[in-house]
């Protein structure tokens, strides 16, 4: 599969919740998927943290791009959606910057399971997430 980055980018500019957060898709790759939203104000909760839903998205974004790799590329084998996901918040961040990357555990016919971990850019382990994916049928 031929991978055109500009082409993710430009299909997934569609979503508009993710794009207003800031989140950007930094490199795609069969077996990896990386993008990264830079922390604001926006993005802080009451008590000053990063605000749960801010990490979730971007988790969320990461595995929605990582599991659509085929059907961007030209494969139409269908969209995949989020059936399931379970996300742990491990730690609160001290940096700039949030970076999720995204791993297939599994990929059968309609249903794909991914482990996204979402990390800051001092190194430190944010969150995890593991996303399971349904591929509807052809569009």
């Amino acid at each position: 599969m031929e991978i055109d980055l500009d082409k993710i980018r430009t299909f997934f500019s569609a979503d508009r919740f993710a794009a207003e957060a800031g989140i950007v898709i930094d490199s795609v790759r069969e077996d990896q998927v990386e993008c990264s939203m830079e922390i604001t104000g926006k993005h802080r909760n009451a008590g000053g943290a990063v605000q749960g839903g801010a990490i979730f998205t971007l988790a969320d974004l990461t595995f929605a791009v990582h599991s659509n790799l085929e059907l961007v590329c030209g494969v139409d084998k269908g969209i995949t959606v989020g059936q399931s996901c379970s996300i742990s918040f491990l730690k609160s961040t001290r940096g700039r910057r949030l970076i999720a990357q995204s791993v297939c555990l599994s990929r059968g016919k309609n249903i794909s399971v991914y482990r996204i971990t979402i990390r800051d850019d001092l190194g430190a382990l944010i969150a995890e997430m593991h996303g399971n994916g349904f591929t509807t049928a052809k569009r």
